[in-house]
């Protein structure tokens, strides 16, 4: 009975700890799928893994350390095998879809709504979030989880699973990249370039 009384506890604790400390990352763990997938379907079905992934293995996880750093490295490890799976499997064609867009009217598409829009607003321009979007996808991963995310590099290390001096690496060459897409955009804005 002493037993069963421990695993209970231990249960409840596990509980505890995905209620406390896992489940309010989901947002964060939306955006980050979604810029990774670009596909809100994509990104749901990585968040949902991520979370049963993180529950499984929940007695591997330090209660109270990061929590959300531990989340985004399962989500990351999680995309790169779905998308290594994709790339071994043929191109599939969803013939009801194809069959249903031809029936429809086009000008119905036009209230989708874009979440990387959405994410960005009121905080930067339609241009800003293009060119974020536009990074490859090792810049691009960099990028949102510094600037966006507000990890250091020390967890980014950790959750990229590459050297703190391959971040730097990859943040400065992101950011430059960034910078470079963007000059017509500040021009247009009024602002100059100081170098010469």
């Amino acid at each position: 009975m002493v037993v069963m009384a421990k695993e209970t506890s231990s249960e409840k604790n596990f509980e505890q700890v995905f209620e406390e400390e896992f489940l309010p990352q989901i947002d964060a763990l939306m955006t980050f799928a979604y810029h990774l997938t670009y596909n809100e379907e994509d990104a749901n079905d990585l968040v949902q893994e991520t979370y049963l992934k993180a529950y499984r293995f929940i007695e591997n996880y330090n209660e109270g350390t990061n929590a959300k750093a531990w989340l985004f490295k399962i989500l990351k490890n999680a995309f790169i095998n779905q998308y290594r799976r994709k790339t071994k499997l043929p191109t599939r064609v969803d013939y009801e879809e194809l069959v249903h867009y031809h029936e429809e009217d086009d000008g119905n598409y036009s209230s989708y709504t874009d979440l990387r829009e959405e994410m960005f607003e009121g905080m930067m321009g339609d241009e800003v979030t293009q060119a974020i979007n536009a990074l490859p996808v090792d810049f691009r991963v960099v990028i949102l989880l510094s600037d966006i995310e507000d990890f250091t590099y020390e967890e980014i290390s950790k959750i990229l699973d590459i050297p703190i001096g391959t971040v730097r690496s990859r943040l400065h060459r992101a950011r430059n990249l960034l910078k470079e897409q963007l000059k017509t955009y500040a021009a247009s804005l009024g602002y100059k370039n100081k170098r010469k």
